[in-house]
């Protein structure tokens, strides 16, 4: 009896000038994706966390809700003068920012997106200009815990009854930066700045109106400006790193930073012994070095949703290295490079990694690479414009073994190499007329004076980037050497 697979299917949503649209994920049967969702215009789409629904900007003022199982439009909002919107983790709410005109007018709204009403109100002064990183109610994974930072306080809300209000206050004097932890959402983790000669802190809570006002964990600094909190899945610990806009050991001009583990049980609480000179090294939870990744322009890293494989890559200003890990069977598994990537995630199955060049961050080059857990490349497509290429999420635990996964790829690998073995002439045809259009990288800009210099340095060092300069270096050494020869022997011949 065949076995079926009910694992969810792949998707990709891509955005640009005209719009959005959403891709049938790999594999491809033909090497080209398909359409799920035809291109619908928009400034703006974002899934909800769990995948189940997508939020779509129409205009400054419409807002539109998607199923994603359906791809049907649930419901539309009309919220005039609106600068930013998110999704709460599994759809149930929509959080909007408006440009408000006065204090007295709260201008953070959040709705019901099945019913469409709207449950609380409350200001906020301002936020980014390109999205809404941070917004006011932050909830768990399972929105069964929402919360928000006030002044000098944590304000806790039931998810299920909005109408109630605050119905639980942490008070936290000086409190600048909060951070809920997702799965499950048991911990709340502050920062609170250095003030009057009192070392800045980071502390964690528990959750809940019974907890106790006393930290479970805490964590001092000196030379503190910022903090970046990360919280681990199953919410047992904390990374904080700590960032200073000066080190006044002189030792960097981009200031000083450092990185810190707390846990939840208060067993660790201290700084991650970091190694230098600089390596990407894999810590257990005691902060004890577990596997040495090696040395590179290196800074990031990707871990792939199963925990099986992750991908150590240079990105930003680095040129794209990429080196792809089996950390279970502690092995490196392929490079490759990804040029100029300004977004780079694992696929929910944990079988491909996709990376994007965008705009605006670069107006030229804009495309999209997915590379299989081994760096190897499985597809490309280049675009004259892209803004945004993302994954939509799925619970890795919805897929299979990594292993069987794995396994299964390479035997549809195999079996397209056996087709294209079988094909005739015609297929060969069609195979260099593909290879015509696929869109070539273009050549890398070189200023006018770069060819002169290069023959010039050719010419005094005997060398150069090309078989031809090599031979004309050679043959100017050799004009050089007999000019020397016919001196030396007129000197000779002189005495």
């Amino acid at each position: 009896m065949a076995v079926v697979d009910t694992s969810p299917s792949l998707e990709i949503l891509v955005r640009g000038p005209d719009g959005f649209t959403v891709w049938t994920g790999p594999p491809y049967s033909n090497g080209q994706p398909g359409i799920k969702l035809e291109r619908i215009p928009c400034s703006n789409a974002k899934f909800s966390e769990d995948g189940c629904k997508l939020m779509v900007m129409k205009s400054d003022s419409v807002i539109s809700i998607y199923d994603c199982k359906s791809s049907k439009e649930l419901r539309s909002f009309e919220v005039p003068n609106i600068l930013g919107a998110t999704l709460s983790p599994c759809g149930t709410y929509l959080q909007t920012f408006q440009k408000a005109s006065s204090p007295q007018e709260k201008n953070v709204i959040l709705w019901k997106t099945e019913t469409g009403e709207s449950v609380y109100y409350l200001f906020q002064k301002n936020m980014t200009k390109t999205t809404w990183y941070v917004p006011s109610i932050r909830f768990s994974s399972d929105e069964a815990v929402a919360c928000r930072m006030a002044t000098n306080e944590i304000q806790f809300f039931d998810t299920g009854d909005f109408s109630k209000g605050i119905v639980n206050r942490l008070r936290i004097p000086g409190v600048a930066a909060v951070e809920l932890s997702k799965s499950p959402g048991t911990h709340v983790a502050v920062f609170v700045p250095e003030s009057k000669g009192i070392p800045a802190s980071v502390q964690i809570f528990v959750c809940g109106k019974d907890s106790q006002s006393q930290p479970v964990a805490r964590r001092s600094f000196f030379r503190c400006s910022t903090v970046q909190l990360n919280w681990n899945s199953g919410s047992t610990g904390l990374l904080v790193v700590v960032q200073s806009d000066v080190d006044k050991t002189n030792q960097s001009y981009y200031g000083e930073s450092k990185l810190n583990y707390l846990t939840t049980d208060g067993t660790h609480e201290g700084v991650v012994p970091l190694i230098m000179p600089a390596k990407a090294t894999v810590f257990d939870k005691k902060c004890n070095p577990l596997l040495e990744l090696g040395t590179g322009p290196y800074n990031t890293v990707r871990w792939n949703p199963k925990g099986k494989f992750l991908c150590l890559a240079g990105f930003g200003n680095l040129p794209g290295d990429m080196a792809f890990w089996d950390y279970m069977e502690k092995r490196q598994l392929g490079t490759t490079k990804a040029e100029w990537s300004v977004t780079s995630e694992w696929s929910p199955d944990g079988r491909y990694f996709m990376t994007a060049t965008t705009a605006p961050r670069l107006q030229v080059d804009n495309g999209i690479k997915i590379f299989h857990h081994n760096g190897s490349l499985y597809f490309k497509q280049m675009f004259d414009k892209l803004y945004q290429a993302e994954w939509k999420p799925e619970s890795p635990y919805s897929f299979g073994d990594i292993a069987e996964l794995v396994k299964s790829v390479d035997s549809l690998k195999i079996e397209e190499n056996k087709k294209q073995g079988q094909g005739s002439k015609s297929s060969n045809t069609s195979a260099k007329s593909t290879s015509a259009n696929t869109p070539q990288k273009p050549a890398a800009y070189r200023p006018p004076h770069a060819k002169t210099a290069e023959a010039i340095q050719a010419e005094l060092f005997g060398r150069g980037p090309t078989q031809e300069m090599s031979k004309n270096a050679l043959k100017n050494m050799k004009k050089r050497e007999k000019q020397k020869e016919k001196k030396a022997a007129e000197a000779t011949g002189g005495s």
